[in-house]
């Protein structure tokens, strides 16, 4: 049963990291190495969330077994015999996930190592690799290590300070255990401090921003101003391709058939999507054209990644905020809808088992009435939730009495040994606290180049990052929390059992300043942060710097309000009338597709009565030498009969590329020409 449970754990951890995957990133498209890589880094950071509750537990009857014993010395025929027998009363229950105790060592060792060679070696020369551009593997290797020199170097420097500080002090030499602890607790110290600063944004931040979507005119608001930010990058990243199609036309038409370079102005070009070739091509020749340098074809090709890359960001994220706007719209004008039936303004598609599961009538209920109530009482657990965890990083360090909140709970469900309530609250805590670092990192305005989108839109370069900060944050969270419950014996300073996870990953003992300084006392400035978040001091600060910030009154946030507003009016309009245009043609076809029917049936009918009459006189046309005749009525009929054009053809012909969310559902999951599809930039054009 135990190792059943076990499996299970590592099999939900695996469904949920390919879900994810499969929801954000596109596999089809993607490299295999890219969607390999990012995978087992997820996969081995929810590893360690599910498991690690399990392995609290196992350490907990570990310790209730040391407790309980009790050595007994007797003396036999002269020889003393030492045996071991637990006191009366005492009888300690084994949980159900309990495994024997070569597991968990040997999947830690794994799990770990393989997380910190992904995260600090194989992603980032991946990450540079992909954005290099060089037309060689040779080439692109060499720019990624030119790339991470700077990165890698003080990472080398800080180690070899360690080392030397290590080295001249008395009373301690280095061996390969002691080599192994200070590259562990280097990344974990790193990762402590990266994650305290996302926590400080984020305990905060996260159950503002469920009770404020609770909100209807304040959410509905909010995106007026986002989608006016939004529609100003996009035109920015627009006008950067634009310049890029400018210099790249002008290198194709200096490079020949038979120059050496064509090659690579020919890889460039087949990175951009169909419809910037159909532009290149439109563009006008320039006069005199300069023959360019390999160098000079790397720096456009490199540029070109990244125009791409912001283009296809810029372009996702504003459809998405397209189509939530008009949902929160849909849901204004539905509340004060008296038959209670959600009806959308656009329709889309929906699969037959969402229909029937989830009808319009359900729809209304939740969308104007019980979601409201139920963001609101997220708001109040998840506020709660990151109380709990500011008060017990300040109070962590207190062993008697014992302060922590999340100690105490353990504390409690120890003496009754209630496992299964010490592995869910483990495993409840260490997901929110990851949920909360995660989803700040790729909310940070100055990384504008990674967003996970979903619809399979997220490209390489953020799946990458994605899987670097997992690596790197998942393990500093896990032993601060192991710290929070009071299960590390170097932090509250008491003999305690260490799970084992703590034995594998080690302690930072050579360094005073690190183990009794930065380990403790850093966790508490959490509390600092926090109340900046609360204060929007940062937001504040960078509205007085002339950046576009959402807070409240201010006169610039009421004009991107008013301009997102008239934004969302203008692509609604265009919208509704390519629908109608839409409507109008379908009709058209279905109209005189039945008279072409009818027609046709009067036609044979007429034709078999002849056949009838004078079958000996009639021939049958050769289909290659007598074609039928189209009348002058069929050929004006037909450009309008186009059975191949779909609608998004037709909307992108007639309306243009603005009027269509950057959105795949499983409908339109294989069209693989629109422009903001993610562009493949790992060994593509090697």
């Amino acid at each position: 049963m135990a190792y059943t449970l076990f499996v299970i754990e590592l099999i939900s951890a695996f469904i949920l990291a390919a879900t994810l995957l499969y929801r954000y990133g596109d596999c089809y498209r993607n490299h295999i190495i890219v969607t390999v890589s990012v995978l087992t880094a997820w996969y081995f950071s929810f590893v360690i969330m599910f498991i690690l509750p399990l392995d609290i537990s196992s350490t907990v009857y570990r310790q209730c077994i040391e407790n309980a014993a009790k050595i007994v010395t007797t003396t036999q025929a002269g020889i003393p015999n030492v045996t071991t027998v637990p006191p009366p009363g005492i009888e300690c229950q084994k949980p159900t996930t309990f495994v024997s105790s070569d597991i968990f060592p040997n999947l830690w060792r794994v799990v770990y190592w393989t997380s910190q060679c992904l995260t600090w070696l194989i992603m980032p020369m991946m990450q540079s690799y992909s954005k290099a551009g060089d037309f060689t593997v040779k080439g692109k290797l060499k720019s990624a290590l030119v790339d991470n020199a700077i990165y890698y170097g003080s990472y080398l420097l800080i180690c070899g300070i360690l080392l030397i500080y290590i080295a001249l002090k008395p009373g301690l030499y280095l061996d390969p255990p002691k080599i192994k602890a200070i590259a562990s607790s280097a990344s974990n110290t790193w990762g402590l401090f990266l994650l305290i600063l996302l926590l400080g944004y984020a305990l905060v931040e996260v159950p503002r921003n469920l009770w404020n979507n609770s909100k209807k005119n304040y959410t509905l608001t909010y995106c007026y101003f986002k989608i006016a930010k939004l529609s100003t990058d996009k035109c920015e990243a627009e006008e950067t391709v634009d310049d890029i199609l400018d210099s790249l036309k002008a290198v194709n038409a200096a490079v020949g058939s038979g120059h050496p370079l064509q090659r690579h102005v020919e890889t460039i070009v087949q990175k951009l999507p169909i419809q910037l070739r159909d532009r290149l091509n439109g563009r006008a020749q320039p006069e005199r054209p300069t023959s360019p340098s390999l160098k000079s074809l790397v720096n456009l090709h490199k540029k070109t990644i990244k125009a791409l890359h912001v283009l296809q960001r810029t372009e996702t994220q504003y459809g998405l905020m397209l189509e939530r706007i008009f949902h929160l719209e849909d849901i204004a004008a539905n509340s004060r809808s008296p038959d209670h039936r959600f009806q959308h303004t656009f329709h889309t598609p929906r699969p037959r088992l969402q229909r029937i599961l989830y009808p319009p009538i359900f729809e209304w209920y939740w969308e104007c009435f019980l979601k409201q109530y139920f963001l609101k009482t997220m708001a109040v657990i998840t506020g709660l939730m990151s109380i709990a965890v500011v008060w017990s990083e300040m109070t962590f360090f207190c062993k008697k009495p014992v302060l922590s909140i999340f100690a105490n709970i353990v504390i409690a469900a120890t003496d009754s040994y209630n496992y299964l309530a010490i592995e869910a609250i483990s495993t409840i805590i260490i997901a929110y606290m990851f949920y909360c670092a995660l989803s700040t990192v790729l909310k940070i305005r100055l990384l504008n180049l990674y967003y996970l989108a979903p619809h399979h839109q997220t490209n390489e370069y953020s799946l990458i990052f994605s899987g670097m900060m997992v690596c790197r944050l998942t393990p500093a969270m896990c032993l601060n929390f192991l710290s929070l419950v009071h299960m590390d014996s170097h932090v509250i300073k008491e003999r305690v059992m260490e799970t084992y996870y703590t034995q594998i990953m080690g302690h930072m003992d050579v360094l005073g300043i690190i183990s009794e300084g930065f380990n403790i006392y850093f966790p508490m400035l959490v509390v600092l942060l926090c109340v900046a978040t609360y204060l929007s001091l940062g937001s504040r600060l960078l509205s007085l710097c002339g950046f576009q910030q959402f807070v409240g009154d201010d006169e610039l946030t009421t004009d991107l309000v008013d301009e997102g507003r008239e934004i969302v009016k203008r692509e609604k309009r265009k919208r509704q009338r390519a629908e109608e245009s839409m409507t109008r043609r379908r009709d058209y076809n279905e109209r005189f597709a039945n008279y072409r029917s009818a027609r046709d049936t009067q036609d044979g009918a007429h034709t078999g009565l002849l056949n009838d009459v004078d079958s000996d006189y009639y021939v049958q046309p050769s289909p290659e030498r007598n074609q039928p005749q189209l009348s002058g009525y069929q050929r004006a009929e037909m450009p309008y009969n186009r059975s191949n054009v779909t609608l998004e053809d037709e909307l992108d012909q007639r309306f243009g590329e603005s009027t269509l969310p950057a959105i795949r559902t499983e409908f339109d999951d294989r069209r693989r020409d629109k422009m903001t599809l993610p562009p493949r930039g790992l060994f593509d054009d090697v």
